[in-house]
């Protein structure tokens, strides 16, 4: 997963209310295409959002990837594996949306997988990709960044998807990817809740500063306590996930 790639195409600049899957084209197995097509809308979506269809409606989605329903069988299938979706006998095929318990235990492991990441980064990563970090948060200020909540969301999500991939190790990042639609989503809540956004801020400047400074053992105690903390605001907040 490359750092200039793989966070943008994860963490899209607005996630939708439902799920639009693109029409596929042939260059490799209908199969993996439309696995590939459907867990990138899935990853697309807000699944906490309390209108969000978690239904998925195999023949429709068959039309729009213009597919029969086979390979969409086999894509649930799989996607079912990654906890993605769960199937119900005679009921239909749903995405999967956590309890608070489990999001809380989700977010724990997201911060032990981050945290090594960033550790992993001070000796793997390059001075160039740690830069980029600061990049994601130019245009915001203390005084203005309320006023662009979804834009500061969305730079958020790509900060620590860039952290996990600076650590470039392949299987840290595969297990995270299967992680991140629902760590995702929870960010996007948490970041409009109580002082959420300022601390945030904070946070990642701490964390931008032990990169720089290329300590591992600091970077990672920063990264982990950012996300447990934000395990700690779910635990205490989010009551709309039970």
């Amino acid at each position: 997963m490359s750092f200039e790639s793989g966070a943008d195409a994860l963490v899209p600049d607005e996630l939708s209310g439902g799920l639009i899957v693109e029409r596929l084209g042939g260059r490799t197995s209908v199969a993996d295409l439309a696995y590939d097509a459907i867990r990138g809308a899935i990853l697309r979506m807000d699944v906490y959002d309390p209108g969000a269809e978690l239904r998925l409606d195999e023949k429709r989605i068959a039309a729009d990837l213009g597919v029969s329903r086979t390979p969409v069988r086999l894509a649930f299938a799989r996607l079912e594996l990654e906890g993605l979706v769960q199937i119900v006998a005679r009921r239909g095929v749903y995405i999967v949306r956590k309890t608070k318990d489990e999001i809380v235990e989700m977010i724990t492991v997201w911060a032990a997988l981050e945290g090594m990441a960033g550790r992993l980064a001070c000796t793997r990563a390059t001075d160039a990709e740690i830069a980029r970090l600061r990049g994601l948060f130019a245009e915001f200020g203390a005084e203005t960044v309320r006023l662009y909540l979804d834009e500061y969301s969305t730079a958020n999500l790509r900060f620590h998807q860039h952290i996990i991939e600076l650590g470039h190790s392949p299987l840290i990042a595969q297990m995270a990817a299967r992680l991140l639609a629902h760590v995702r989503a929870i960010r996007r809540h948490a970041i409009r809740q109580e002082d959420r956004v300022e601390r945030s801020m904070v946070d990642h400047e701490h964390i931008i500063e032990a990169l720089e400074a290329r300590d591992p053992e600091l970077t990672e105690r920063r990264v982990r306590d950012h996300a447990l903390n934000l395990a700690a605001h779910v635990q205490r907040v989010d009551d709309y996930l039970d």
